[in-house]
């Protein structure tokens, strides 16, 4: 097995209720405006750890649902995957405690329904993002063709 890491930076300007900042993938594949104030939504258009988190999870599992999907001889014309990452606000702060995974597989051959929900169920436990949250978040996923 090879081990790689991968990174991402913040610039970080100001306190943290009215500061902002910009995180940039150390690819470059993007750079996204931050602020602790778009956590409560007020302030649009800018990210939060919560959605990055997201995005994460729905590239991850949408990658591991087409690979496995492949491996079991099947295809599909697409896959789209909505992740949802659910937080509580309390006294110690933001706490994760819920991730749900909603994908469509479109154009789906060579595997039953059945087959899809076993693959739909590894591909949950076996996410690298999945795989991270797991004991410490609740995780749960669905998936459905069209």
């Amino acid at each position: 097995m090879a081990t790689f890491s991968r990174h991402a930076v913040l610039d970080w300007t100001g306190d943290v209720t009215t500061g902002s900042g910009q995180v940039t993938a150390g690819s470059e594949a993007f750079t996204a405006g931050a602020t602790f104030r778009s956590t409560s939504g007020e302030a649009p258009m800018l990210t939060t750890p919560e959605e990055l988190l997201a995005a994460a999870h729905a590239v991850c599992f949408g990658i591991g649902m087409r690979g496995l999907i492949a491996r079991r001889c099947g295809a599909a014309d697409r896959i789209a995957v909505t992740a949802t990452i659910t937080a509580d606000k309390g006294r110690d702060g933001i706490r994760i405690t819920a991730a749900h995974l909603d994908s469509v597989v479109v154009g789906l051959s060579g595997i039953s329904g059945e087959q899809l929900q076993e693959i739909n169920s590894a591909v949950e436990q076996r996410c690298t993002i999945s795989a991270a949250l797991h004991g410490n978040v609740a995780i749960s996923s669905a998936v459905t063709v069209r």
